[in-house]
């Protein structure tokens, strides 16, 4: 096992004190060199704009923040604070004991080396409507403004169908129900995944929304390239998720478990 490092050594990477304290609280030991540095890349790369510790505790994920939410014909308006990655968790726990993964449809990335996970059409940045809302905001309501995207849908699925025709790609299905969380959940069990959300969204809408017209594809690592020179051709948006894993799953870094914590043939503890 790695020498842990002290916070002496950490300060010196540009840690704070209670930056170092989270991240032995997350890994539940001292960090190792490489643990650290690993956050610190991911922190680098999706947080700079936040301190490492408001980071790390996953506080105001969204550069913009949305917090308050259409709420009742009356015109009221209801603050919803952004949960932090651990509360999403606990989220995704109380989902899975309805029956978040009660269809699991998995689908085959045999086919692929090393496969790449992305989300193609926009990130979506509305949760209404969705069984999150409904079951832990108990929101019933649709959000003001709210349109209809069936052309893009329409126009991604054919996309989809043509890049898996291809070869160059696993068609994983649209985001439904559970949102990104469950559909990524029925598509790859036993299979986990690790993946990172990006900062300028709510986490809980990223995860949990299910918003239409949205498509997971998988990817061998080695067409990566052409993939992505495809999806430009054809002006679709695609975003980076990360990469399955044997079977745990992991969200911006923090582990949620196996995926058997989530699957309705093992009891939610």
């Amino acid at each position: 096992m790695e020498q842990p490092v002290d916070f002496e050594q950490a300060e010196s990477m540009g840690v704070s004190r209670p930056a170092y304290d989270e991240v032995a609280d997350i890994l539940g030991h001292l960090p190792s060199l490489d643990e650290l540095s690993t956050l610190l890349a991911m922190w680098d790369s999706n947080g700079r704009q936040q301190s490492l510790y408001g980071w790390l505790r996953g506080l105001h994920h969204a550069s913009h923040r949305d917090d308050y939410l259409y709420s009742g014909s009356s015109g009221a308006h209801r603050d919803i604070r952004e949960p932090r990655v651990r509360e999403c968790q606990e989220i995704a726990l109380q989902l899975a004991s309805g029956g978040l993964s009660a269809s699991v449809e998995a689908v085959s990335l045999d086919a692929l080396g090393a496969p790449l996970l992305y989300m193609v059409g926009r990130v979506s940045t509305e949760f209404l409507g969705s069984d999150y809302a409904r079951r832990c905001l108990h929101l019933v309501d649709e959000p003001m403004g709210a349109s209809g995207n069936d052309e893009d849908r329409e126009y991604i699925a054919m996309i989809a169908s043509a890049l898996a025709g291809s070869g160059l790609a696993a068609d994983l299905g649209e985001v439904a129900t559970g949102g990104l969380f469950g559909s990524l959940l029925r598509r790859l069990a036993p299979r986990g995944f690790d993946i990172l959300a990006p900062r300028e969204v709510r986490l809980d809408a990223f995860l949990f929304g299910e918003e239409p017209g949205r498509r997971l594809l998988a990817v061998d690592e080695a067409g990566d390239d052409r993939f992505l020179l495809k999806l430009d051709e054809a002006r679709v948006n695609a975003c980076f998720l990360g990469r399955p894993t044997r079977d745990r799953i992991l969200v911006d870094g923090f582990d949620f478990g196996p995926v058997s914590r989530f699957t309705p043939t093992s009891p939610t503890p």
